[in-house]
């Protein structure tokens, strides 16, 4: 991941690395220094380069040749070599820099760098090139063009809208939208949050709904709220909607916050591109140690036997899946870009996904207590 940019001698001066220990330093987007995990240390770590900077000079040519020329002058190549230093220090959890760079043993600047700083930055890209005539180069401008015209946005509400009444009733298509609208509203909300532009909700016919951000995230911090936020709101929704069934006694309202539940339920399993993979992913990557991997296996299994234990078989078994995926893929978090979480981070949002499930299953459990075969529906799924 990026860790600094800033400029040195009229170029840009690029740091990265990771939790691995090992660093490379770019100027003007050419390696100049590199540190291995191995050779890192707990200590600062020392970049050092050289630049050979070609310098002008003027001398007259009256010492050269004594000419009726007195003014004339002539130009004189020169050499100069010049060392370049970046002292670092980095602490990751929580995250902290504090850097120095030096410049003929001359401090040129210093500072320090925090998490606000990493989740604000635009980390430099090196662009890809990309056939003219590929297949996915032509697929990548089309979607592009689907996201900027605005009129799709209400073209696709309109087939899913059309779809779902098709399979269901209009007005079950309507709640199902509304449903799918909050959700991804808390998305979109959690990327303003962190200053994201959004591009807006889509809803895509059969496959749900999709909020959209040209920016990309920077911490695992970001990915963990923007992930959870939308079954939270889904959750809020449930709740609204019981509340309504108490003072209504509408079993509309009833069936709504129940299958709310279940959607949102469904997003939360360990299992990308899920909601819940994100986060989990984002947890289990941000523990740099074996111990952070067993912690996970062994919450992966408590969740599976609490799953079986209330009969929720197909809950149980996804999220041994999902889980069995996130410990395969653990060895390359490295390679990852994003600010991993701290400790306080890590409890906080595990804390916080276990909580939001308990909420969503305790929901549906609630509404099958009525006995109505509609409201025992999700629970039925869950433990089919």
């Amino acid at each position: 991941m990026e860790l600094l940019n800033i400029e040195c001698l009229g170029k840009k001066l690029r740091l990265e690395g990771s939790m691995a220990g090992w660093q490379q330093l770019f100027w003007d987007n050419q390696l100049v220094s590199q540190i291995d995990a191995a050779s890192s240390s707990d200590g600062p770590l020392v970049h050092q380069f050289e630049l050979k900077m070609q310098q002008t000079l003027t001398k007259s040519q009256e010492s050269i040749q004594s000419t009726a020329q007195d003014d004339a002058q002539s130009e004189v190549q020169n050499i100069q070599t010049i060392q370049v230093v970046l002292t670092n220090q980095v602490i990751w959890q929580p995250f902290d820099l504090k850097y120095q760079l030096s410049v003929n043993e001359q401090i040129v600047t210093e500072g320090q760098r925090n998490t606000k700083d990493i989740e604000q930055q635009t980390p430099e890209i090196t662009p890809k090139k990309v056939n003219k005539l590929s297949l996915l180069g032509l697929a990548s401008l089309g979607f592009k063009l689907l996201k900027s015209a605005k009129v799709v946005k209400a073209l696709l509400a309109g087939a899913s809208l059309a779809a779902y009444s098709w399979l269901f009733s209009i007005e079950f298509a309507l709640a199902l939208i509304a449903c799918l609208v909050v959700h991804e509203y808390g998305h979109v909300k959690a990327m303003k949050h962190f200053g994201m532009k959004t591009k807006g909700i889509y809803l895509i016919p059969f496959m749900g709904g999709l909020a959209l951000s040209d920016e990309r995230i920077n911490t695992r911090w970001q990915d963990v709220v923007i992930s959870i936020m939308g079954p939270t709101f889904g959750l809020f929704m449930s709740l609204i909607c019981m509340v309504a069934f108490w003072f209504t006694d509408n079993i509309f309202f009833a069936g709504l916050a129940s299958f709310n539940a279940l959607l949102n339920l469904f997003n939360l399993l360990p299992i990308l591109p899920l909601d819940g993979g994100h986060i989990l992913k984002s947890i289990s990557f941000s523990m740099n140690s074996v111990i952070g991997l067993v912690i996970c296996i062994i919450a992966a299994l408590a969740g599976v036997a609490i799953s079986y234990t209330f009969g929720l078989a197909l809950l149980g078994f996804l999220l041994l899946i999902g889980s069995l995926e996130i410990v395969m893929e653990w060895q390359t978090r490295h390679q990852s870009h994003l600010l991993p979480l701290d400790r306080y981070g890590q409890i906080f949002s595990a804390v916080w996904y276990i909580l939001t499930v308990a909420a969503l299953v305790g929901v549906i459990a609630y509404f099958a207590s009525y006995g109505d075969d509609m409201l025992s529906l999700p629970l039925q799924i869950l433990r089919s």
